[in-house]
């Protein structure tokens, strides 16, 4: 390339040997390689024939003194994504595994869900087993008494049902806020065991709630396979009457179970419900002494290796809470 240097005398035009031809090239040359120097000079840094020298800072951008140089501080697109990040199990999730509990949060202004109360139970407590005295005291159930709770089970290879429930809670409380909810859970992994099954039924009761979902996986044998939604039979004894949330806590299993299947791809089960996933039961403290819309939902089996696979996956496990959440929205709804 041509360098004009500040030697350069535009006042002595050279001889017209050529003619004029010449002076019109040269004339339009100069401006141009005038320009070329100056943004060489400009821009020369290190490696160059000059010194280094940098553009001035422009009025409306003042360089921020406490970037280095050549950096920039970082924007909401240079963060990492937290969907991005590994769940606990060491697979693609979203980050909202029972270990980074979120915070309870409040429900959003304005959604489809605005004013709707869901109550979440997460079966079982995650420290059942070092108080089985408390949980292995009787309680009435209506129909007649049974253990306060019980461990829940797990996968052989030690995957709890109680660590597996807490965390597709928190998953579905996210959902459900994000609808307008205000969202309650019987428990948080935040009291050293309980609560018992006739405690879980009434804080639902006494929340209100327009649905209550409690969250368990199963402990069947290896080949059975697949989830099924349990809902009350009509009991009427005792402390315990469903009459009035039969109809109601029928609808909301059958839609759980319609978009537990779209959401997660997972068969109903193939050993409980003759291949629908719903399943009615009158043994249940939890459902015999709601008075509120109420199911429970086994997402799985544990003790299948198949089953297993999928519930120890975060991913998974956020399609299960996505199913869960569609089928709760489709209810409220109508």
């Amino acid at each position: 390339m041509s360098y004009v240097g500040p030697e350069f005398d535009p006042s002595q035009p050279p001889r017209r040997r050529f003619g004029r031809p010449l002076t019109v090239t040269v004339a339009a040359l100069v401006p141009t390689c005038l320009a070329g120097w100056l943004v060489y000079q400009a821009t020369s840094g290190p490696g160059g024939s000059g010194p280094a020298r940098s553009l001035p800072a422009s009025p409306s951008a003042p360089a921020d003194p406490g970037t280095p140089s050549g950096s920039s501080s970082p924007t909401a697109s240079d963060k990492p994504d937290k969907g991005q990040e590994k769940d606990k199990g060491g697979e693609d999730g979203d980050g909202n595994d029972s270990a980074t509990k979120p915070p309870a949060g409040e429900p959003a202004p304005n959604g489809p869900l605005k004013g709707k109360v869901v109550v979440i139970d997460p079966g079982h407590n995650t420290g059942n087993f070092r108080h089985t005295a408390e949980i292995n005291r009787l309680v009435d159930i209506g129909t007649n008494r049974k253990e306060c709770d019980t461990t829940g089970t797990s996968t052989n290879n030690g995957y709890t049902e109680a660590t597996f429930t807490l965390d597709v809670a928190h998953r579905l409380r996210t959902l459900l806020q994000k609808q307008g909810a205000t969202v309650k859970l019987t428990q948080d992994g935040d009291r050293p065991w309980g609560p018992c099954v006739d405690e879980r039924a009434a804080i639902g009761n006494k929340a209100h709630a327009d649905a209550v979902v409690s969250v368990h996986a199963d402990g069947s044998g290896a080949g059975n396979r697949g989830f099924h939604v349990i809902m009350p039979a009509k009991v009427t004894s005792g402390a315990a009457d469903t009459s009035a949330i039969v109809a109601p806590s029928k609808e909301l299993g059958e839609r759980i179970a319609g978009e537990f299947v779209r959401a997660t791809g997972s068969a109903p089960s193939n050993y409980i419900g003759g291949g629908t996933g719903l399943d009615t039961r009158k043994d249940l403290g939890g459902l015999n002494l709601s008075t509120v819309p109420k199911v429970f939902i086994e997402c799985g089996n544990m003790r299948d290796a198949k089953d297993e696979a999928l519930l120890t996956s975060g991913a998974w496990r956020q399609k299960a809470a996505q199913g869960i959440s569609s089928g709760i929205v489709g209810f409220l709804r109508g």
